[in-house]
């Protein structure tokens, strides 16, 4: 079978149901995931809760300023096509569907969720592939200025007039666009397009506000750039030319450096994906960290790498799979929670405990509210 991927986890059906993420609670942590990795070890019994729920397709988290929880969300999905208007995403993938609005960002305040804006895009795949949503990507903070980048967007996710890029979210909830990157990336062309699963407008994963501009990692076409607050993009690295097509999701800034986890491509192979080290300027381009799967979060804490992954032993994205691994600096890996549904990205607070975006994709969403969540894990 030819290895496939699709970039933000969204072109596959998932088997299990919404209910899997029932998996996680009252601090109980599977240990069925941890066996697929080798060597591990598993840290003492951690504790997890629902921090907050009512998530369409819940992504990219952040504090803001204000000390509360930010969360990115795909949304609900949409009906318009553009089938005729523009180059299309490849089938079974393609063609998408989508929406003006819907996609959305969320602030949580003493566990309870309330609108930021929903004036983002929302688009879903075909339905032979599950119908399933993009939106909001991820989001920083610049001082108090707020912003999103989209994957959702773009004539080739089925939203015309609305393309990918950084946008600014004013304190009325009305958004400007910052950085169109759904024609940066067009005018841009990487090294090495994989031409199977190529999305035009790409499909942005992760931001992050480092020293006044925002770093994004685009995974279809392995992307890593810098935009300015004035809309100045420009590449950092070309992931692609040095590693192929890995499809790099997530990553982490410390010192000088980028550190870049990838999802590979599906079917999942177990210990698969990587971290890749790329220099501020990035000449310098190479793994340091191998064994790991379906990266899609990256952080450090208290000098410590900690790595989520969205689902191990099995080939497919599958809930009750995912987990959250600790790297040492020597490379030793420990399975700090395992058991999550399909997270897609975490954070750690100012309080010292990680959130967790929880069933970031592949439950049908519902309006207003829907079965997405934020989880917090302490004691790990």
């Amino acid at each position: 079978m030819k290895a496939v991927n699709h970039s933000t986890l969204r072109g596959f059906l998932i088997r299990g149901t919404a209910s899997a993420a029932l998996l996680i609670s009252g601090g109980a942590t599977s240990t069925a995931a941890a066996t697929a990795m080798s060597p591990v070890t598993l840290a003492a019994a951690v504790h997890v809760t629902v921090y907050a729920t009512g998530f369409n397709n819940p992504r990219g988290l952040k504090f803001g300023p204000d000390g509360k929880l930010y969360v990115a969300e795909g949304g609900p999905g949409g009906s318009n096509s553009t089938v005729g208007e523009c180059k299309q995403v490849p089938a079974p993938i393609g063609p998408y569907t989508g929406s003006q609005t819907g996609g959305r960002i969320s602030r949580v305040s003493n566990g309870v969720r309330t609108t930021v804006t929903n004036k983002f895009p929302s688009s879903q795949t075909s339905a032979a592939q599950g119908s399933l949503v993009s939106g909001v990507a991820d989001i920083a903070f610049i001082g108090d200025d707020l912003y999103a980048i989209t994957a959702g967007g773009g004539c080739s996710h089925g939203v015309r007039h609305f393309p990918n890029g950084v946008y600014r979210v004013h304190r009325d909830g009305s958004i400007s666009l910052v950085a169109n990157l759904s024609a940066w990336q067009k005018a841009h062309p990487v090294a090495a397009p994989e031409a199977d699963d190529f999305e035009p407008d790409g499909t942005w994963y992760s931001m992050k506000a480092i020293n006044g501009a925002l770093y994004a990692v685009e995974p279809n076409h392995g992307d890593l750039v810098r935009v300015t607050e004035s809309g100045d993009i420009r590449r950092v690295a070309d992931i692609s030319a040095t590693q192929g097509h890995i499809v790099p999701t997530a990553f982490a800034y410390r010192g000088d450096d980028f550190y870049v986890g990838n999802l590979n491509t599906f079917p999942i192979t177990t210990g698969s994906s990587k971290i890749i080290h790329i220099e501020k300027d990035g000449s310098y381009v190479h793994p340091v960290v191998w064994g790991l799967t379906t990266v899609v979060g990256v952080a450090f804490h208290n000098n410590q790498m900690y790595v989520l992954e969205n689902t191990v032993g099995e080939p497919f994205p599958t809930p009750g799979h995912g987990q959250i691994v600790r790297v040492s600096s020597s490379g030793k890996k420990t399975v700090v929670v395992s058991g999550l549904a399909l997270p897609t990205a975490m954070t750690f607070g100012p309080d010292g405990a990680i959130y967790v975006s929880n069933l970031g994709f592949g439950p049908p969403p519902s309006l207003p509210n829907g079965p997405g969540q934020v989880l917090r894990i302490t004691d790990y």
